[in-house]
């Protein structure tokens, strides 16, 4: 069980790996590996001419425009990209610098994307930030998988003391759209740089959108590098509507922090151990948490496992049809796993 539990620790999402692996499933698979808001923003019905003319470079302009308003950012200090992902891959080939810090456990394409391009890479923790005097250091806020967080004031005291040295210091704010308060897009510029994802809160993460803000020289450094046409038509579109939508996303932050609320509820009701949460998942532990898993993927409800911890899963926010379906798991599960490590003792 424990090499399957790890075939799912890399990313969330691998649906068709899940139904490999769990072939008796119920269809359609509840999908609560990923941390993506269930309620997507609502597109407009897309024309064939999104598809049958090339994008308007004028309309990522138009994009980034819409984007930094929503930042609190000018829109020079910021250059959209295909997904965050692609983004954060970007940018050690553009710096290119020697050394670099991660600030760990979080998402592991950070290491990976500076691993790959060379650089010599430390995993360190929150206290040791600014110890460590590497050339970069990277810092995800809020934190992927747990949540946590450290206050804008904090960042912009080690943006400056980065500054200070010569060393460039990089915020991942990819979960950082339902509570904008925490975000320190604004200050980008100079050694500072920030990533901003699109699709996590708007809930529309196949129309690979991302954002880094930063200084001009490595904004225009990352615009060559895409081109042209980075985004589709449709991606375009979506995006500018999107983002000028604020009663959607105020409304949004609302109901995604009763969700949040309710989730976490029901975890600890099943006598889940809270880690630690944010707006659209919750971690959180139980010495059971391979059987868990197991238990809740053979009932077509995929979670997120962790390599580095076994006793941790994650789990995203259910649609509003799913919730019943989650709970009703929950119990059930409970009172297996329960039997079964009183049968053990």
């Amino acid at each position: 069980m424990v090499s399957l539990f790890e075939n799912f620790a890399r990313h969330g999402g691998r649906l068709s790996d899940a139904s490999n692996a769990f072939p008796n499933a119920p269809r359609p698979w509840l999908d609560l590996s990923t941390g993506i808001n269930p309620k997507p923003w609502p597109m407009k019905t897309v024309s064939i001419s999104a598809f049958t003319q090339l994008p308007d470079p004028s309309q990522v302009l138009e994009l980034e425009a819409a984007a930094a308003i929503m930042f609190g950012s000018e829109p020079q200090g910021v250059v959209a990209v295909p997904g965050a992902e692609a983004g954060l891959r970007s940018l050690p080939d553009i710096l290119r610098l020697r050394t670099a810090s991660i600030v760990s456990p979080t998402y592991g394409s950070h290491e990976n994307a500076w691993r790959c391009s060379g650089t010599d890479v430390t995993l360190i923790d929150h206290h040791a930030i600014g110890n460590e005097r590497t050339d970069a250091t990277v810092i995800v806020n809020p934190n992927n998988p747990d949540g946590q967080f450290l206050s804008p004031e904090a960042i912009k005291r080690i943006a400056r003391e980065h500054a200070d040295r010569g060393a460039w210091l990089i915020i991942d704010e990819s979960f950082v759209d339902a509570t904008p308060a925490l975000s320190v897009a604004a200050e980008a510029g100079g050694r500072l740089v920030v990533i901003r994802s699109f699709g996590k809160f708007f809930g529309l993460p196949g129309l690979r959108l991302g954002f880094i803000l930063g200084e001009p020289d490595l904004v225009a450094s990352i615009r060559n590098r895409f081109g042209d046409w980075p985004l589709t038509s449709q991606t375009l579109a979506t995006g500018i509507d999107a983002y000028r939508d604020t009663s959607w996303q105020n409304s949004t932050r609302r109901y995604l922090e009763a969700d949040a609320s309710r989730l976490q509820r029901s975890l600890l009701e099943v006598d889940f151990e809270t880690v630690g949460s944010n707006a659209l998942f919750q971690l959180v532990k139980s010495d059971r948490a391979q059987d868990w898993f197991h238990f809740l993927a053979e009932r077509g409800i995929l979670t997120r496992p962790f390599a580095c911890n076994h006793t941790w899963l994650r789990f995203g926010l259910p649609d509003s049809d799913n919730w019943t379906r989650l709970e009703l798991a929950l119990e059930e599960g409970f009172k297996t796993i329960e039997s079964y490590r009183s049968e053990q003792l």
